[in-house]
């Protein structure tokens, strides 16, 4: 797992043809909005959030977000454990995303 500041977020997505955005927020948190292109995957959904990752391709880079950054750090290492190896954390999550845009 990777940290990534949004500057940085945007500028590895920006030039990456692999890239695959995952938000792990609820519903609830999603109606504040999301980062273009992500798909939902709900961390707190548990065999659903398993069988979502499960869904990915392991060879594409994984660029994970939450709210503030402390979910997306346990779904990069639950990726890592089912054999993703590139997985990116946004630090501050959309809270920080919001404050850049």
């Amino acid at each position: 797992m990777v940290d990534l500041t949004v500057n940085e977020w945007k500028e590895k997505v920006a030039n990456d043809p692999n890239a695959i955005i995952v938000d792990v927020r609820t519903d609830e948190e999603i109606e504040e909005g999301m980062i273009e292109n992500a798909q939902q995957i709900d961390i707190y959904g548990g065999q659903e959030f398993l069988d979502g990752i499960k869904s990915l391709e392991k060879s594409k880079n994984i660029y994970v977000y939450c709210r503030s950054g402390k979910r997306s750090v346990q779904a990069c290492m639950l990726m890592e454990q089912e054999g993703f190896e590139n997985t990116y954390n946004l630090l501050g999550g959309y809270m920080e995303w919001e404050k850049n845009a």
